[in-house]
């Protein structure tokens, strides 16, 4: 199969995701349509209780859907049993969570070679690729350093180190910057803007509307359905991502008037 016609790596048709029944019916997703191609960078965004959390949960094999198919890689895998999706997870998805995850009786780099155990692999070679990976992250003097021994921002690329460590293709982050304050958020999102830049495909959720401005791909949600669906073009993405978090919004655009004053004090 040529590259042109590979089937995209996510693929949901009619998605369906309901809790309760009768009067007590909630729909967090109604029937929800989405396709995302190998190598975008997609966030999804959209008030409390919007459905984007459970979309996550079913994009990353945690939850399973009521109708509808999801496609992953052209290959169908809502019917496939628990041991199944533990197996995919393990091969090609990486999960990052808010609330970093990490387990508080293990050392750092214990957490990072977590996921390699499930894969049967020796201690020693998983101890030695989870040492790899933090080091490419700038956490090698960390490696023997408890959960609690960090900061916030170092736990959080622990937490996505761990999630990188089987090389997955697909990396799901769930508000990743939501425990953090501005200057560990920027370096969390230069850390993912990296990632896909190497071709990884990544799906963030996010109440924070300048990490859109990594994205290549806006989703807006509302009531368990895909409000909006925008794309936004390399050339922007290129400009704004060196703007620091704090400023992505706040910096006004400059009137034409303006930029013509400006020339003419600059001349005088």
């Amino acid at each position: 199969m040529s590259a042109s016609t590979l089937p995209p790596v996510i693929e949901l048709r009619g998605l369906t995701k309901q809790y309760g029944i009768g009067e007590a019916e909630h729909r967090a997703l109604d029937e929800v349509d989405l396709t995302i191609e190998k190598g975008e960078f997609v966030t999804i965004m959209g008030p409390s209780g919007c459905g984007k959390t459970t979309l996550l949960n079913i994009l990353g094999l945690l939850d399973r859907s009521n109708d509808g198919e999801y496609l992953l890689d052209g290959n169908s895998v809502e019917s496939l049993s628990h041991r199944r999706h533990a197996r995919i997870r393990s091969e090609q998805i990486g999960i990052v969570f808010q609330s970093f995850n990490l387990i508080n009786r293990l050392n750092v780099i214990e957490n990072v070679a977590l996921p390699l155990t499930y894969k049967g692999m020796f201690r020693t070679k998983r101890l030695k690729m989870a040492s790899e990976i933090l080091n490419s992250f700038h956490l090698s003097e960390r490696e023997y350093y408890m959960p609690w021994q960090l900061s916030g921002g170092q736990m959080q690329r622990v937490a996505i180190a761990r999630a990188l460590v089987n090389h997955p293709s697909i990396i799901l982050a769930d508000e990743p910057t939501g425990n953090l304050d501005s200057k560990s958020s920027h370096i969390i999102m230069e850390e993912l803007s990296d990632l896909h830049k190497r071709g990884n495909t990544i799906i963030m959720v996010t109440h924070n509307p300048n990490l859109t401005t990594y994205a290549s791909r806006v989703i807006h949600m509302l009531d368990g359905k895909i409000a909006s669906d925008t794309k936004v073009a390399i050339e922007q993405v290129n400009e704004i991502k060196n703007i620091p978090l704090g400023l992505h919004t706040n910096k006004k655009p400059i009137s034409r008037s303006a930029k013509k004053r400006q020339k003419k004090a600059a001349k005088k």
